[in-house]
Order: structure tokens, then sequence, then C-alpha cells
């Protein structure tokens, strides 16, 4: 029997079984293996308290949430601290056991996973003297003659168990530091976000290593004045770097380090997405409780072909939107698929019929890996189009003009 759980539940789960925090249960969750009986034990108070072992611990992330407005309403923005939210891969850098043994380093994933094969470059910052025993809460990024490069090309480093020397060259990581978490066995996660930056300022430059650097504070007057920095983030000093740049972070002053997602101390306010009309050309059943219905989505958009003007696919979504529309959309696959590839449908779609979908996405990258040349980052459905023709979607030529418009802010 396959069941598809999210670990956060059963984080929460265990919790609630031994009257537990979930962070309680977070602190441990990494080095448990089955047949988890020491750790039923401890909750039902028939074991000894379990604690970590590693010697360079994973610690679970704190998260934000979207930062609404609702909440600049409410809000006070001289409680906040601004930073901006870089497009890469969330990692912890840990070290830990220094001293007269070796400094034991791992590199994390947000989700506790180990990566510090894939990112040897890194790992020889990580694990020296100067380090110590610390705990490093940043962004995974490449970094090319002082300009972070696109999550695009950072994607060349991602997913590997090895990396060549080449590649290491070519694409060279680097960690943008957050948040100090902890310094020389000290856990600084209960500190107010003031002391901890203060600490990862001192941190990063007694460091001075050139493969981490400290992530800004954004200045700013209100949120009016903030809105503005995010609107434009070059005009606000953020230069060559600001395609990399998702929108900010906001934390507020006196908050401490918590794991998950509480509400009220960490808001993420992104730019805002950018937006083409597609054509839905496949669909293809969906997983857990969506495996009834046709719920992933690839969609396309015009491009001159060798026969005149043709549908090209650019991405693929399974999300964005509600139920009810989800519905909808699997009721107009089974009424208009055309031919069927095993699970996949390919849906009518030409110049006189189909049905145009309202794209949302975060970026745009170039990709030698796709037909069109192209591929989008996040991309949701914001909008079924039954009132928009086909030959009115957009064309290959808008998205190839936003990479050209990408291309020239960073020249």
């Amino acid at each position: 029997m396959r069941i598809g759980v999210s670990s956060r539940l059963a984080k929460t789960a265990l919790a609630q079984v031994g009257d537990r925090e979930v962070g309680e249960i977070e602190e441990i969750w990494h080095g448990l293996t089955p047949p988890f009986a020491a750790l039923f034990a401890w909750l039902e108070n028939q074991g000894p308290a379990l604690t970590s072992v590693n010697p360079a611990p994973f610690r679970p992330p704190m998260l934000a949430h979207p930062f609404l407005d609702r909440d600049a309403a409410a809000l006070d923005p001289a409680e906040f601290s601004a930073e901006w939210k870089w497009d890469g891969i969330r990692v912890h850098a840990v070290s830990g056991q220094c001293g007269n043994d070796p400094c034991v380093s791992r590199l994390y994933s947000r989700t506790g996973e180990d990566v510090s094969a894939a990112f040897p470059d890194l790992m020889a910052s990580i694990g020296t003297d100067r380090f110590g025993a610390a705990t490093l809460d940043g962004e995974l990024l490449v970094v090319r003659d002082d300009v972070v490069e696109s999550f695009g090309t950072l994607q060349q480093r991602l997913n590997r168990k090895t990396v060549s020397a080449k590649m290491v060259a070519e694409y060279p990581i680097h960690l943008r530091a957050y948040d100090l978490l902890a310094e020389a066995g000290e856990d600084l996660r209960p500190l107010p976000f003031t002391v901890r930056r203060a600490r990862l300022e001192a941190f990063v430059a007694r460091l001075a290593d050139p493969r981490i650097s400290l992530s800004p504070v954004v200045p700013f007057a209100d949120w009016d004045d903030l809105a503005r920095i995010r609107a434009d983030p070059e005009a606000a000093g953020a230069g060559v770097d600001a395609p990399a740049i998702e929108g900010l972070m906001l934390k507020r002053r006196d908050a401490p380090y918590v794991s998950g997602r509480p509400r009220g101390p960490w808001f993420k306010w992104k730019r805002d997405p950018f937006n083409v009309d597609a054509v839905m050309m496949y669909a293809q059943r969906g997983s857990g409780k969506r495996s009834s219905l046709y719920s992933d989505f690839t969609f396309g958009v015009w491009h001159a072909g060798p026969d005149g003007d043709a549908l090209i696919p650019v991405g693929k979504s399974y999300f964005g939107f509600t139920d009810e529309e989800l519905a909808q959309l699997d009721r107009y696959v089974r009424e208009n698929t055309a031919s069927k590839f095993g699970p996949v449908r390919e849906v009518v779609a030409n110049a006189d019929q189909g049905l145009v979908l309202e794209i949302a996405f975060e970026g745009l990258n170039r990709s030698k890996r796709h037909k069109s040349g192209v591929a989008m980052r996040f991309p949701r459905i914001s909008r079924i189009r039954w009132d928009k023709p086909t030959i009115e979607a957009d064309r290959l030529e808008t998205l190839t003009a936003m990479l050209d418009q990408k291309r020239t802010a960073t020249a």
C-alpha cells in the first residue's frame, strides 16, 4: 500500500501523539531510522528524550508567508527589516565538532537532504577553521564576475551526485547569507533578528571568503516606498543583479528564528509575475486525489513554422485553478481529445478551436532542452480564457523579447 503523506503532516501527527511541539520533532527528524522504537518510546514517556547526535546537525528552516494588502494595512513598517529575495536554492551550511578534531561540515537543502557532495567548491569554504562550528542560512547561487546568474544557470549544478572540475569552473557556486543560527556551539535562534543580523555581519566579515557574502539590507521609509523598490530593484541599487531578484523578504526585527511557517514574523513580497496567453495542447492525469482528473496541462504559443503558424509547447502547469475550475478543465479535456499517447491526451488546438489559458510565471530563461528555446520559472494557470479565440494567444516572439530585455538589463 502506497500512501502519499508530507513530512510536515507526519511530524505534526507525531507531535500530537506525544503532546509535543512540532519543533521538537523537527530537531531530531533527520536522525531517525526504522523501526523508530526509541522515537515512540520517547513520545509515550516510556524512554529517554531524543537528541541529535549529528556533529553538524540540520536545523529546520524558518519560512515566510506572502505579503498581502491586509498585512500592509495592519503592520508597522518600522518593526520590519527588508532584504532582497534571491532566485536560487535555500540551503543551510553547517560545520561542527571543530577544535582539536577536524570540522565536520554539511550542506543541507531546505528539506534536510545532504547535498554536500554536489558542491565541493563551497564545502571547501564551510570546512575551514575560520568558519568554525556554525550554521549559516542562505541562498545557493551561481556568481560569475561578481554578478548573480539566473536560476536557469544554477540548474546546471543542481541534482548532481558528483560534479566535474570543468563544471565547478564554469558554474562557480556562491552562498549569500541571510541568517546565523549557531556560532561556536551557541544556538542563536532564540535571539531577536537584529541581534542575529549583527552577529551574521561580523561573522561574514571575519570569514572574508569570496564564496560567501552577506545579503544586504534594503532601507525603506514606509510600505509605499518599499513597493516602489520592489517594482524597480535596478533603480533601488540592485544593479546588474536585479534579474536574479524575485522580490523582497520582510523580517520582524524582534523575531526569533522558529522552524516552520509561523504567521507574522517573516513575509515574502515577490515581484509581480509575468503573464502570457497560451493554448492548452496536452493533458495528463494527476496523482493522489487528482489521479482520476486531468490536472497537468502542457500549453503552447504561436510561432512561424515551416508550413505557417503553429503552436509550440513552452511550459507545463498543474496548479493555479480552483477545484471547480479543475472539474471544468477535466471535462473540457475529455470532450476535446484529438488523440491519446499512453497517459497523455492531445487536446484539439488550432487557429479555430482550443482553450486559451492565462499563464503567470516568475521568470524566463533560455533552454537548449526545450524545442521552444525557453523555460518558464514557476508557471501557473492564473485564468481560464473561455472568451478568447486561440488565434489571439501570444507568440513565441513575445517570450524571446522578454529574454532580450533581460539580457539588455544585465549588459
